[in-house]
């Protein structure tokens, strides 16, 4: 029996991490493993690293079981399960000092798969396997359910709440429950005869995950679409946005059914590019349908012309973009928030667009029933910016509540008695000097027809090359994204009430900010934190940099894109800012940032603090 190395107990408190190879159904025990912790009442957070291929590159999924409820990436590794002899060199170097790694022994042990500060644990999981299953890909499938039980036995994880999920996941295909219970329970009985358990690594029962759920960030923007009353949906397959679409469906499948006609009430449109697509929801909310399309960046780069159109002609549509890593195709299964900037002025010429910036699944659901809002009050495109981290990995979120006194906010949107009242309609008169015209929806009154054109016009709704009558629709739109500013949901203030630090950030560097605001506490450093949930932005976020001296901004890219923005949008000094980067497409860690702040801030306790992470 392998002899593990002493260790402190450390309690629903630890990393694991499943190296694997992907197309091999290891996605399924990960899964199985993590919310079997979350039913266990424990906070959990699970993070999938995956390539961009189909099958047999390496994967990674990354478990958190952190009693402080934190959700983002911890930056060590306490146990490693090996299962992808290519990448044994990578996975043993990531395992904390103390750590365990456990590998397959059914073959001789890999000579790299030696450290002296760690203890490795073998289990001839494939020998088991080919004794207990028939056929190649059974045992491929097999073979990761197993280590689950393992992983079960040494951690403590409770086989009943494994035999629920895996009941609840195939429904009433008794022979499948079985076949993977019996593939649980082999590696449980072998870790208990052959291997220490528990680990000093464990998990024990909290009751800390009630009232949440685990759900990621593209289903539950899916999902939110649909509450918002969209109705069509074209769209371009794109990692990581497809998803988003394919919830979208599945529930539009479920919910937009008439009954009595069992006639769809949607339509969901695989266009032949992201064009087409973005042309399909400016001609079906022109319409009077509230359409959007998801995407990520290279979409978003060939949407520009039709997204000029949407708001030089002021027709609604909302774009749900889940960034990615660029430039270019990039690293289509890593995370950034690296279009800041290029949504904020997409197009030619001069245009300006809200963006709304979620930082979890829960504000996916509701941001994107504020975005159907905002695009029809506003009668402008409106971005989610949402990100593969958020997108594509599931979260520990509270569950997701509707008010169903909810009444879509539909703008200034003239009826045909509004209309026939009228001596004449001009589409693009500003009458309450709001910056907001009244628009009207095809086939209500001929009186409220009138020619839509991405070309000059002026505010009757005429064309124009008139450079008098252009710039007076120019400066309404001025006005108009104005008028956004008190419209758009407001930041979220975290202030001590005295100090003269702060820090900014949006979207999904949440978890770490959060994390690192803690950590620099026990140092004795109050930070100020403003987290953005909309540009463009508020009075508050003015207030906030004019209150603080020194402010970091957090941001997952390289340009420091979102600090730009403050700078050419707010009167803040640009000597004020101070960025913290990160920009490697793995989702971000509080160790970057409590770094960065002490060595700005001049503490030499830094080194000390980093190892306490």
């Amino acid at each position: 029996m392998a002899q593990p190395a002493k260790a402190q107990d450390r309690v629903n408190d630890f990393v694991i991490k499943l190296a694997n190879v992907n197309g091999t159904g290891s996605a399924s025990a990960n899964t199985l493993l993590m919310k079997s912790i979350f039913r266990m009442g424990i906070p959990v957070m699970g993070k999938n690293y995956f390539p961009s291929n189909i099958q047999g590159l390496p994967t990674w999924y990354e478990i958190r079981v952190t009693r402080d409820g934190y959700v983002a990436r911890s930056g060590r590794v306490d146990l490693m399960v090996a299962m992808n002899a290519e990448t044994y060199a990578k996975d043993v170097r990531e395992v904390s000092a103390g750590g365990y790694l456990i590998y397959d022994s059914t073959w001789p042990r890999s000579t790299v798969l030696k450290r002296e500060d760690i203890t490795i644990l073998g289990v001839p999981l494939a020998k088991i396997c080919n004794e207990n299953f028939v056929g190649v890909r059974n045992r491929i499938l097999m073979k990761n359910i197993m280590y689950a039980g393992v992983l079960a036995a040494l951690l403590q994880i409770d086989l009943d709440v494994i035999r629920q999920l895996l009941t609840e996941s195939f429904g009433k295909k008794q022979a499948l429950v079985d076949a993977n219970m019996k593939a649980v329970q082999l590696g449980y009985d072998h870790a208990k005869a052959q291997l220490p358990c528990p680990l000093p690594l464990r998990v024990q029962r909290m009751d800390k995950t009630a009232g949440h759920i685990m759900i990621d960030g593209n289903t539950a923007a899916g999902l939110g679409a649909v509450y918002a009353g969209a109705t069509v949906g074209p769209w371009y397959p794109i990692t990581p946005s497809t998803s988003l679409m394919d919830a979208f469906k599945s529930f539009c499948a479920k919910l937009r059914v008439d009954p009595e006609t069992g006639k769809n009430n949607y339509a969901v449109i695989q266009a032949e590019d992201e064009l087409s697509a973005i042309g399909m929801v400016l001609g079906a909310s022109w319409n009077g349908a509230r359409a959007f399309t998801a995407t990520s960046g290279p979409g978003i780069s060939l949407m520009n012309e039709f997204i000029g159109l949407a708001y030089y002609a002021e027709v609604p549509a909302v774009i749900f973009d889940v960034q990615r890593v660029g430039p270019s195709t990039g690293m289509p299964t890593r995370t950034q928030q690296c279009d800041i900037l290029f949504c904020a002025y997409a197009s030619h010429g001069d245009t300006k667009h809200v963006l709304l910036f979620p930082s979890n699944p829960e504000e996916c659901f509701t941001m994107a029933i504020q975005a159907f809002d905002l695009a029809e009050r506003l009668q402008t495109p409106v971005f989610v910016m949402s990100d593969l981290d958020i997108g594509m990995n599931d979260w520990m979120c509270p569950e997701l509540k509707w008010d169903d006194s909810y009444r879509p906010d539909r703008g200034k949107v003239l009826t045909r008695e509004e209309i026939e009242a009228l001596p004449k309609f001009h589409r693009y008169l500003d009458k309450d000097d709001d910056g907001i015209p009244y628009r009207t929806l095809p086939g209500v009154s001929p009186k409220g027809a009138y020619f839509t054109r991405g070309s000059g016009h002026n505010q009757y709704g005429g064309y124009t090359e008139d450079s008098t009558e252009y710039q007076v629709v120019l400066d309404r739109l001025t006005r108009k994204f104005k008028r956004a500013r008190i419209l758009v949901p407001p930041p979220v203030i975290e202030a001590t009430g005295t100090s003269t630090i702060g820090l900014v950030a949006v979207g999904s560097s949440r978890g770490a900010v959060n994390e690192a605001r803690d950590i620099l506490a026990k140092r004795g450093i109050a930070i100020d934190y403003m987290r953005i949930k909309a540009f463009p932005f508020t009075k508050e976020v003015e207030a906030f940099m004019a209150e603080h001296e020194k402010i970091f901004v957090v941001e997952q890219n390289r340009d420091a894109q979102l600090r730009s923005l403050l700078t050419l949008e707010t009167d803040v000094p640009k000597s004020k800012l101070h960025s913290i980067l990160h920009y490697d497409g793995l989702p971000m860690t509080s160790k970057g940032i409590v770094e960065a702040v002490l060595a700005e801030l001049g503490d030499s306790r830094r080194a000390q603090t980093a190892a306490s992470q």
